[in-house]
């Protein structure tokens, strides 16, 4: 029951890392980004079961992710009051041409970076842009005028 409870508390641990650690972040790992993933991969590994290297064990453990893994999903598709804080919610970066300094900077999105996304889409300039959508996933949507 221990490795439950502590599969459990990783799972709502990573879950609240992903939401602090912002949608833009996640979307562009770099390589130095992926590394400190998989170590900390693996150090939640260690907490959950610690000197538990039983098949049991890797069971219950498995188990009880994939479990919450469901439960998450459901609930998010379920309940919609729920979205904003399982998914969070697309955030407007940029109207008629002109950058919505807010929300850039509490998503910490530089307008080179913004600029960037653009030309990656065909887009020369920013002025040519409506609206730009900073989507749930971390990606960045262009709607032209």
């Amino acid at each position: 029951m221990d490795l439950v409870v502590r599969a459990v508390v990783a799972f709502f641990f990573v879950l609240f890392l992903t939401r602090v650690v912002g949608r833009r972040e996640l979307s562009s790992l770099e390589p130095f980004d992926l590394i400190m993933l998989v170590i900390l991969g693996d150090l939640i590994q260690q907490g959950v079961t610690q000197n538990d290297f039983s098949v049991t064990g890797m069971l219950l453990v498995g188990g009880t992710i994939a479990l919450l893994t469901v439960l998450v999903s459901y609930a998010n598709f379920r309940l919609p009051f729920l979205r904003p804080v399982l998914e969070g919610a697309p955030v407007i970066v940029l109207q008629d041409g002109e950058p919505v300094e807010r929300n850039l900077q509490r998503n910490r999105i530089t307008l080179e970076e913004l600029q960037a996304s653009a030309r990656q889409q065909g887009i020369a300039s920013l002025e040519q842009v409506r609206w730009a959508v900073l989507e749930t996933s971390g990606s960045i949507s262009f709607i032209e005028k």
